[in-house]
């Protein structure tokens, strides 16, 4: 007998306790400093110098790579350990589910990674970690050390369009998923929010577990505002005992 998927579409709430502010929240960078949308829309990066070093210089303050993975993110890669089919569909860019133990083929990351840096110019990948070691010595706006083109971080800024395959992919396991949790996000960004409505409509149960009421909490089997730490573990330790 096969085995039911669990799809676990995750947002920024399920890493604020890594310490990853959420962007979008009550008190998140973006209501707090509407400014600071500038330095992750691909329009400004591209067009001003100053924004590229400012925007090199949020990376290297709130220091993302340091984040460690949290109880949530540990829940996750504990069902998938267990032998229950997993896959993570995650709008965040922190690279946590992966620390956690989801292995990397399962996570399927909508907005990019955090963690890599692109030349716009010859698509050359290399680790964040570098190009913020030589932020740190002094470059303000390190360039592209093979062709010298504009470096940015392998996200997906404001602007740019989500991988096709990426998407497409997420899109099939939400299709063909019997469990859809969707965690730690406030489902107002298409088109991430809208694999709810996928995974719904093929049948799927659907799980919110989120602070603040989304847009999809009407269609969902089960709404959860406790917080995620305890939550999550909670939920996938209950869908873990189901298949034992």
């Amino acid at each position: 007998m096969t085995k039911p998927l669990v799809a676990v579409l995750s947002g920024a709430g399920i890493s604020t306790d890594s310490g990853i502010p959420d962007y979008r929240g009550p008190d998140g960078l973006w209501r707090r400093d509407p400014e600071a949308e500038k330095l992750v829309t691909y329009e400004y990066y591209m067009a001003d110098s100053e924004i590229r070093r400012r925007s090199w210089r949020m990376r290297r303050e709130h220091r993302t790579l340091e984040a460690r993975p949290n109880a949530a993110h540990v829940a996750v890669a504990d069902l998938e350990k267990s032998g229950v089919p997993v896959r993570v569909i995650t709008q965040n860019v922190d690279g946590l589910h992966q620390l956690g133990g989801m292995p990397a083929r399962k996570v399927l990351e909508l907005h990019g990674s955090a963690r890599s840096v692109v030349c716009t110019g010859c698509d050359v990948r290399s680790p964040m970690e570098d190009a913020l070691a030589r932020v740190e010595a002094g470059e303000g706006d390190p360039a592209c050390a093979e062709c010298g083109g504009i470096l940015k971080s392998a996200t997906v800024m404001f602007g740019e369009r989500l991988d096709p395959v990426v998407l497409g992919e997420a899109l099939a396991v939400s299709k063909a998923c019997t469990v859809f949790i969707a965690v730690g996000s406030s489902l107002q960004v298409q088109p991430a929010a809208g694999l709810v409505g996928v995974a719904s409509d093929h049948g799927a149960r659907l799980i919110i577990v989120n602070a603040e009421p989304t847009p999809y909490d009407e269609i969902a089997d089960e709404v959860v505002r406790e917080p995620i730490g305890t939550a999550l573990p909670r939920i996938l330790g209950r869908l873990r005992g189901q298949e034992a």
